[in-house]
């Protein structure tokens, strides 16, 4: 054998075994010639012409498209999700959304006057058949996670979605500015509070086929100056994500993260305004932004 078909041989071996690796069995994870599935592509494909049969298994005409997004309408119709930090910002527009998708909504917060207010809202709805709930937690603080599963299982006897919100932007630092302790106190605010809620969720969302949301950070993927502890805990974030999500397929549990560019929160309002000139620190945050301004 050449030193060519050796070498190519022992690329072939390692691809079978990181497919074996990543997807516990490499035959689950063939190529499209010969599972027949032409969704399923590897690294291998890549490169190669693709039947006109595969084509047009891919194909979905337009209205394919608006009857699969009809019947996104209702989805959530009688069925619980749980929103961390849920009493303002991102958190409070989830809730809003979900719960105008007809689910019942567990709001999360440490401020106990606006989630409570935001749920009395919610529940005021002329017409309304679903409800909010709110539970004051910290989540940093592994048991109080704990206690909201449990409360939202009591209250609405199944949980069908969590959107891992809650989390913090510190104030912008060089690593030397930053402590250790600083960088162990958000990984346990970002990033351990995402972990628990999942793990402490996952035996009612695997009962039905659930569905899981983390909040990460385009911050996360491409960094962000004086930023280090904040970029690391989004990063880690969606590589956690990523991981559970190979887990859990086994159990048709979705498993997706989310990163947010600059949004117009009460969060980036106070930094803002803290800022000696307010008007330039948004003004900062939207140039950074593709279309020019916050969502």
């Amino acid at each position: 054998m050449g030193d060519a078909d050796r070498q190519r041989s022992e690329q072939d071996a390692f691809s079978t075994q990181s497919r074996q690796g990543y997807f516990g069995d490499a035959s689950a994870a063939t190529n499209s010639n010969a599972s027949g599935d032409p969704r399923i592509v590897l690294a291998e494909d890549y490169g190669q012409p693709r039947n006109s049969a595969s084509l047009a298994a891919l194909s979905i005409t337009g209205s394919e498209v608006a009857r699969q997004l009809d019947g996104c309408a209702g989805r959530y119709v009688g069925k619980t999700t749980i929103v961390t930090g849920g009493a303002r910002g991102i958190g409070e527009g989830c809730a809003r959304v979900f719960f105008e998708a007809g689910s019942n909504v567990v709001v999360c917060d440490r401020n106990e006057e606006a989630g409570s207010a935001l749920c009395k809202e919610l529940n005021q709805r002329a017409g309304a058949k679903n409800a909010a709930l709110f539970v004051k937690a910290d989540v940093s603080v592994t048991r109080e996670l704990e206690a909201l599963v449990a409360a939202a299982v009591e209250h609405f006897g199944r949980i069908h979605c969590i959107i891992n919100n809650a989390g913090w932007h510190p104030p912008h630092r060089t690593i030397d500015e930053f402590s250790v302790d600083d960088l162990q106190d958000l990984l346990q605010l970002n990033v351990v509070s995402t972990f628990a809620l999942c793990k402490f969720a996952l035996p009612h969302l695997r009962k039905v086929q659930g569905n899981i949301i983390n909040m990460s950070s385009w911050v996360g993927i491409y960094g962000q100056s004086k930023a280090t502890t904040y970029a690391a805990t989004k990063g880690a974030v969606a590589a956690f994500t990523k991981a559970l999500a190979i887990d859990e397929a086994a159990h048709k549990v979705r498993v997706n993260s989310v990163s947010p560019g600059n949004i117009w929160t009460p969060l980036w309002i106070a930094g803002a305004g803290a800022d000696a000139d307010p008007v330039a620190a948004r003004e900062a945050g939207e140039r950074v932004q593709a279309m020019g301004r916050m969502g």
